[in-house]
């Protein structure tokens, strides 16, 4: 079975309305299809491209019937280049060793796992994932998934992220990281690092999920420029500007 007779098989389901985890008084509805089977490669391949993203084993897109708040955004890797302040992040982070290494949860990830989740998202559902959970989200993928772990000098993990690997770049899909270490702007750091991974082999993109304008803690993600976001069922480059203008809500 090919890759395109495979998509014309798959089957869609539209969740029930659940609240908006990122803007208050409003609902979320996805649409979402499970990635099974040999071909899931080449169908999340195809669903990232059209906005999709993947958690465990369904890939899933906002399907909200009053708002288009939601933007899948990828940075255009050919043409990035670290400004300043980006520059320096990486400086300070020039200690850090990055090895890459199979989708396999482990004591380590998942003890600081749950330090980010209680410095950060305290009151998130993902606070409240235990070592079962934590296994799951990183093992119930049947797709090509890496997981990046980054430890300092002395060997003690700092920051991890969970990769997809796809045929046009990478798709980051969760990252965390010792929230003491605040000072080394990690999370901008995991990204930049991405990007660079991409750069090496040429991919020219690296998936960055959903962007939502009006959302502070997605904000971060306009400043990897060139940065393109799906809309009208096509890829467009987003200046931060142009983001800044641009309204949410009703469609």
């Amino acid at each position: 079975m090919t890759v395109n007779q495979r998509r014309l098989t798959q089957h869609y389901f539209m969740t029930a309305p659940m609240p908006c985890p990122y803007l208050p008084g409003r609902f979320e509805r996805k649409l979402v299809t499970e990635l099974r089977g040999p071909e899931s490669n080449g169908v999340h391949d195809l669903l990232s491209r059209a906005g999709f993203r993947r958690s465990h084993s369904i890939a899933y897109l906002p399907a909200c019937s009053d708002c288009n708040a939601c933007v899948p955004v990828r940075v255009s890797c050919a043409d990035f280049k670290p400004g300043r302040s980006f520059r320096r992040i990486q400086a300070k982070n020039d200690d850090i060793v990055r090895s890459i290494v199979p989708a396999s949860a482990t004591q380590e990830q998942f003890q600081l796992f749950s330090t980010y989740q209680d410095a950060r998202h305290g009151n998130g559902d993902m606070a409240r994932m235990d070592a079962r959970d934590y296994r799951a989200m990183v093992e119930d993928s049947t797709i090509d998934t890496s997981i990046f772990e980054y430890r300092r000098p002395d060997g003690s993990l700092i920051a991890v992220a969970l990769v997809d690997n796809l045929s046009d770049g990478l798709s980051a899909v969760y990252s965390f990281f010792d929230p003491k270490e605040h000072k080394r702007c990690l999370g901008t750091y995991i990204i930049l690092d991405l990007i660079a991974e991409a750069q090496a082999f040429e991919f020219p993109h690296i998936y960055l999920g959903y962007w939502i304008s009006d959302c502070r803690k997605m904000s971060y993600k306009m400043r990897f420029q060139p940065l393109e976001g799906f809309k009208n069922g096509r890829w467009e480059i987003m200046s931060e500007d142009a983001a800044q203008a641009r309204p949410n809500g009703s469609s």
